[in-house]
């Protein structure tokens, strides 16, 4: 068992070595990020558009969160270019500067290395939008109308609920009651509000779903929602490493307006047009750019979210398997120790995967490797466990046999105790797969693309065909892996213990 682990272990790193790092953008790239929702990720299709026509190789990252991560990964210079809007960057991004002016706006953001656009045409502001006939049976009207009505379920996007041009504020503002108040994601909460689960929501202006779902916008009647002009900021240093760039993207500047926009928005979350071919009609009409939206098919899809999720999972396993099974070992060796062991992985378990995953972030930053670390955390507990347990189950007889023959403490672990406890260590090899498998899909919630990315997408566009091809694949490949694992388990268990559990 001992040499055959070593053997796979060998494999296992020779594979991570091997692993497709070029992934990973070369320096000439140009990295265009979106956040998760739909405008967003058609702006980025547009910015990586006239980036291309300008001679440059754009790659546009969709969906990778909110303001806060995206905002920070530009600082970081993870990405360099994303829309974002003027007043989400004065009263949640720099909110304790308390800007007033777009030239105190423009010198805060140079003097931390980024740079912004003029104004694109359009504002997409907040909104507070109710059924029209929830409110006119209610007779309400404006948001003060909603302190009257307490007993009204409020359903916010995740991130106004916690902004500081959101809800907290929004709630302060009119003296609303919050008890009734929950965040969910804001694609979902329109079908809430349309299925009656909830009565009052915020939207985007230029949100599609106002018209299609006949929303009534409440009256913002004490002026609490600023302008939100949106723009693209981009690094400083794009001006001298691809000084193109910019002058692409001030070519955007004032091309659109709220009708425009959101007719994009509609055909892309009513009509199921895709955002590189709304994208692409828009640069054809707008700039006469042609030719540089980059349309991929569903087999280029599959093969390359199969190919980043191969990726997030071989990785983390090649890691756990390397560090649990020796921490195994050694709380079967010493036991006052392997309590601490087994206990502190237990609790890396209990720490929501969502949340294990933001907090490698402000260490790791965005893309794979935090995805990779969260995943390895999570595959600690069933190896380490699994490896503990099978030691511990030896029998006494067993390891007073071995002692008699005079064995070193490592001949009776290689010899004897690994090959016994095999069944059991790869049981917990194969649990801790599946799991990394499936905890692989959050990993397109920061880049980390994988199969989680078309769920996401499907999620956003209410689009079940999307949602099952990053879903069906994920179960595919864990029942493929959990199948070559038993293969594994051929060479790694002695054939007499493999008789024996047959029997």
């Amino acid at each position: 068992m001992g040499r055959r682990l070593l053997q796979i272990q060998r494999v296992l790193v020779a594979t991570l070595i091997a692993s497709p790092l070029a992934a990973q953008d070369p320096a000439s790239t140009i990295v265009i990020a979106s956040k998760s929702f739909t405008e967003a990720v058609i702006l980025g299709e547009i910015a990586a558009g006239v980036v291309r026509n300008a001679g440059y190789v754009a790659d546009h990252r969709r969906e990778l969160g909110g303001t806060r991560v995206l905002f920070n990964a530009l600082m970081s210079g993870d990405i360099d270019v994303y829309g974002e809007y003027t007043g989400t960057i004065i009263q949640e991004i720099l909110a304790e500067l308390d800007l007033q002016t777009e030239d105190e706006l423009r010198a805060a953001l140079r003097e931390r290395g980024i740079l912004m656009t003029k104004p694109l045409g359009f504002n997409n502001s907040y909104a507070i939008g109710m059924r029209p006939e929830t409110a006119a049976r209610l007779g309400v009207s404006t948001i003060s109308d909603l302190r009257g009505h307490p007993e009204l379920r409020i359903g916010m996007s995740n991130e106004f609920m916690d902004r500081g041009d959101g809800w907290p504020s929004l709630r302060r503002a009119y003296g609303l009651a919050g008890d009734n108040a929950r965040g969910l994601d804001h694609d979902l909460a329109y079908r809430a509000l349309d299925g009656g689960d909830i009565d009052v929501m915020d939207v985007y202006t230029t949100d599609a779903e106002i018209s299609y779902y006949g929303l009534r916008l409440l009256e913002d009647d004490l002026s609490f929602f600023r302008t939100y002009d949106a723009v693209y900021l981009y690094r400083a240093d794009l001006e001298t490493r691809a000084p193109g760039v910019a002058a692409a993207l001030r070519r955007l500047e004032d091309t659109m307006s709220e009708a425009s926009i959101s007719l994009m928005n509609a055909q892309v979350k009513l009509d199921g047009e895709a955002e590189t071919a709304v994208a692409g009609v828009f640069l054809r009409e707008a700039l006469s750019i042609t030719g540089v939206v980059r349309e991929v098919s569903f087999g280029g899809r599959l093969w390359l979210r199969t190919k980043e999720h191969l990726f997030l999972v071989s990785i983390s396993m090649t890691l756990g398997i390397i560090v649990a099974i020796p921490l195994g070992i050694v709380a079967f060796r010493n036991p006052r120790l392997g309590q601490g062991i087994l206990g502190a992985v237990g609790m890396i378990q209990t720490v929501p995967a969502l949340a294990l995953l933001v907090f490698m972030i402000p260490v790791l930053g965005i893309y794979a490797p935090p995805a990779i670390a969260a995943l390895f955390l999570y595959s600690l507990l069933p190896m380490v466990r699994n490896t503990h347990t099978g030691l511990v189950s030896i029998p006494p007889s067993i390891e007073e046999s071995a002692e008699a023959l005079d064995l070193s403490s490592w001949a009776r672990l290689l010899q004897v105790e690994l090959p016994l406890a095999s069944p059991s260590i790869m049981a917990g090899v194969k649990t801790a797969v599946v799991i990394n498998i499936g905890f692989a899909t959050l990993g397109a919630l920061i880049g980390a693309g994988g199969y989680g990315q078309p769920i996401l997408t499907g999620i956003r566009l209410d689009d079940t065909s999307l949602i099952l091809e990053g879903a069906v694949p994920a179960a595919l490949l864990a029942l493929l892996v959990q199948y070559l694992f038993g293969l594994i388990e051929r060479v790694v268990v002695p054939k007499g213990l493999r008789l024996k559990r047959a029997a």
